[in-house]
Formats: structure tokens, sequence, C-alpha cells
């Protein structure tokens, strides 16, 4: 990414997609311009927990509610160290925050972290766009670049399918969270994790340690686990391959193993299964999914443009579908039968519905617990 100096007189700024279309509107954040596969999330809150997320690394972020930045961010409520997303892009913004507490102004954590955005221009309209002509790549420009170099810039971006994201987002040294005397020992694979998924992982008692991506699987056993999170992270899991082979090799030690999101999709790629990149994604508080072994439905979080081919499970023997998103009927949720592996498509962890999925949590320390219990002192 490029970037200026921001003043304090708001600069014009374009948005260009892939497919030619353009927006005119106001400058926000860092001045520059930032490159990225434009998506849009359809909450009506939580834009910290949104933009901090490292699943939407590379993104360039649609917000279909008007206003942005007026409660502005939090120090206690970031899913990751910084800011997430490639750009912004938003009708009305704040440059004020009301809210008392440790808070600064959305303006400011952007110009911070770099983050190109534009405001004032038609939302509603573009996510239309977007929803009747697919995923595309965008570019956001504040600086002043001719548009020529905008266009040659944005036609060299790289499709998110096909691309590895997680190796930038994951964490560099492990770290542990929670008790360390704790029996439920889970290791964490970090592929870009959510901060409270360890959170809700340790409020159930668990100690966790969070491991790199690039951990040997031989260093993460010697710690001693009793189960496995793999958890969300962006990009493309099918260009994973080294990634989805360690995962295979975790379900075969036969301990209980969860995974969300991406480690879903990489539970079951490991599994034979088949991902697809999704005509336009899944990304907003209020999926509906139904637990099809409870026949309960739940209201979720979801942040995804990749999806298990529903197909390729309808041709795999051993491997049940428990979810499905009702929209449109794709994936939501499998479980390997026979072994202490589930994983869902959507974030339990968030407050959608608000708590409609924190069950999972539960389930699995319950299957840690059990698993435990019946191996040899």
């Amino acid at each position: 990414m490029t970037q200026l100096d921001s003043s304090q007189t708001k600069a014009s700024a374009v948005l260009l997609l892939q497919d030619g279309t353009r927006f005119e509107g106001k400058a926000i954040g860092a001045i520059g311009t930032t490159t990225g596969e434009v998506a849009f999330n359809t909450g009506m809150y939580g834009y910290q927990e949104i933009f901090t997320d490292p699943s939407y690394k590379g993104q360039v972020l649609v917000m279909a509610t008007a206003h942005i930045g007026n409660y502005g961010v939090h120090s206690q409520e970031n899913e990751s160290g910084s800011t997430q997303i490639a750009g912004l892009v938003v009708r009305n913004f704040s440059e004020v925050a009301s809210r008392v507490g440790d808070v600064e102004t959305l303006a400011s954590r952007l110009n911070r972290d770099g983050i190109v955005g534009i405001a004032d221009i038609d939302t509603r309209g573009l996510i239309q766009h977007i929803r009747d002509c697919g995923a595309m790549n965008a570019l956001i420009s504040s600086d002043g670049t001719p548009d020529a170099e905008l266009k040659a810039r944005l036609e060299q971006t790289p499709s998110m399918e096909g691309l590895e994201l997680s190796s930038s987002v994951t964490r560099s040294t492990a770290e542990d969270a929670g008790n360390a005397d704790s029996a439920v020992r889970i290791a964490l694979l970090d592929l870009g994790n959510k901060e409270n998924i360890t959170r809700c992982l340790v409020e159930r008692g668990a100690f966790v340690r969070q491991f790199p991506m690039d951990t040997a699987l031989e260093e993460m056993k010697a710690w001693g686990p009793t189960g496995w999170m793999i958890s969300n992270g962006p990009g493309d899991p099918s260009a994973m391959p080294d990634t989805i082979g360690m995962v295979g090799d975790i379900i075969a030690l036969g301990q209980p193993v969860f995974g969300i999101c991406l480690g879903h999709q990489l539970i079951a790629l490991s599994q034979g299964l088949k991902t697809e990149k999704m005509f336009q994604g899944h990304r907003g508080v209020n999926h509906p999914v139904k637990d099809l072994e409870s026949g309960k439905c739940e209201i979720t979080s979801q942040n995804h443009g990749f999806v298990v081919s529903r197909e390729s499970l309808d041709d795999m023997s051993g491997i049940v579908m428990t979810h499905e998103h009702l929209n449109d009927g794709t994936v939501a949720g499998i479980r390997l039968e026979g072994k202490p592996v589930f994983s869902v498509q959507f974030h339990p962890e968030a407050s959608a519905g608000p708590h409609d999925s924190r069950h999972l949590f539960d389930r699995f320390v319950q299957h840690i617990k059990q698993h435990s219990s019946l191996q040899p002192a």
C-alpha cells in the first residue's frame, strides 16, 4: 500500500471496480491507494471487530449500514493487533466518537494503521452491483494517481482465488492463554485467529497455546495437547497444501478437533472434500443456519468467500453434514463419523444471536474431557 499524510480537509477519492464501474466520493483514513477483493458486510453493529478480523485480509470492505464510526473504537474490542481490511467503503463516516471509556475515533485508527477508505458514495447501489455481478477486485485511491495508472495497478491485483494469506496474519511466536494447570489443553493452529475464539475457550477452563501456522506437528504434540483448534483465517483454502496435510495428520492422532471457517474448510479438504469460490460471500451477523441433527435454527455471524462443495460431500462416506445455511443451502458444518472431529462455517464466538452458537465450544470441551477420561493413565 502507498500512503501519504492525511489532511484536515477531506480529499476526493475514487473507487474503481475490476469491471470498470467507478464511484467518486471523499477520502477517509490514510491518503493513498489500495487494492483488494471487494466484499460487503450486512451487519448493523460490530464494525471494529469486523475491521480487525484477520479473515478480512486482502479485502476492500463495503459496509451496508449507512453510519460507520459513530461509536469509535475501544481498546478491549479488537480481534487482532491491527486493522486487517485492505480498504473501507462507507456511506456516512463519523469523525467523532460518541462513547465513554478507552475510545478513539475510527478516523484516528484508520490513519494510524494506514487504511485507505472512501465515503459519501451510494453503498446500496454498489452492493446491488456486487450482488448482481459477483465478487471482483477493486481499488480505492485518494492521492491523485492518474486513472491510467490506477487501471494498470488494478489489473495487476491477484485474484483471491488461489491466494494464500494466512502466512501474513499468523502470529510469529507461540502464545499461551488461560489456566496452565487445566487438564483441558488446546493446541490452536493460528491461521488468522480471532481473539474471541481464544477467550471462549479460556472461559470454559481451557489452557490454550496458540501456535504459528508453520510450527512443526512434533513440536505441538510435545506440548501435550488434549484437543486441537483449527482457526479461521483469510484466503483460498485450496492454496494451502502443506496446512491441509498437517490438519490431516492432526486428525489422524485421534484427539478431539474443532475447526471454524477456514479451519472448517481445511478439515474438509484434508478428508478429500473440495472447496469452491462463491459468487459473492457470506458476510454479516444475520445469517440463518439450521442444525440438521437437533432441528434448531441459529442466527450466526459469517465471513467467508469460499465454501465446502456440497456435491463433493454428497459423494463422500464417513462425513456428515451437520449444518445448512438456510438462505442458499450451502454446507455450514460437518462432523467425521466415529471421530471427535467437527467444524462449522460460521463464527460461534461472535455475538450474532447473540449467543446461539456458543454451545459448540461447550461441546468441544466436553469431547476433550470425555476422550481424556478414556485414555490409560
